[in-house]
């Protein structure tokens, strides 16, 4: 058994996946079935996306070990390590993940919150008199 492994980030998540080859498409996120670690399933439908667009959905059992942030942003995170463990596992699929943006990562984070106001931009109401 061969292992293709990647690393994703997103906010600040972290996720570590390993691409087992072959497999039956079985997926665990920290030991948990990803439909009971992941319930909502637009969040399911994008972790998986990479694999669905190279066409190799269920011939990889997929281990990924995530920590940190919520779970929009760890969704983000495994995508982007399945993506790059699979361009490990076959260099010809960088082409279609890149165009499809699946292994760009994505920068944004959120802004610090500034003293003398309510969050990073809200100010506290202004009072004339």
């Amino acid at each position: 058994m061969k292992v293709y492994t990647g690393t994703g980030r997103r906010k600040t998540s972290v996720a570590q996946v390993r691409l087992l080859f072959p497999g039956n498409g079985a997926v665990t996120i920290n030991k948990k079935p990803m439909s009971e670690y992941l319930p909502v399933e637009i969040n399911q439908i994008l972790a998986i996306r990479p694999l669905d667009l190279v066409k190799m959905d269920g011939k990889f059992d997929i281990s990924v070990n995530v920590n940190g942030g919520g779970k929009s942003g760890q969704t983000g995170a495994i995508q982007l390590g399945i993506a790059r463990a699979l361009v490990s596992y076959s260099e010809e699929f960088r082409s279609k993940l890149r165009t499809a943006g699946m292994l760009t990562r994505d920068p944004r984070m959120v802004e610090r919150k500034k003293y003398g106001q309510k969050k990073a931009r809200k100010r506290f109401q202004f009072s004339k008199r």
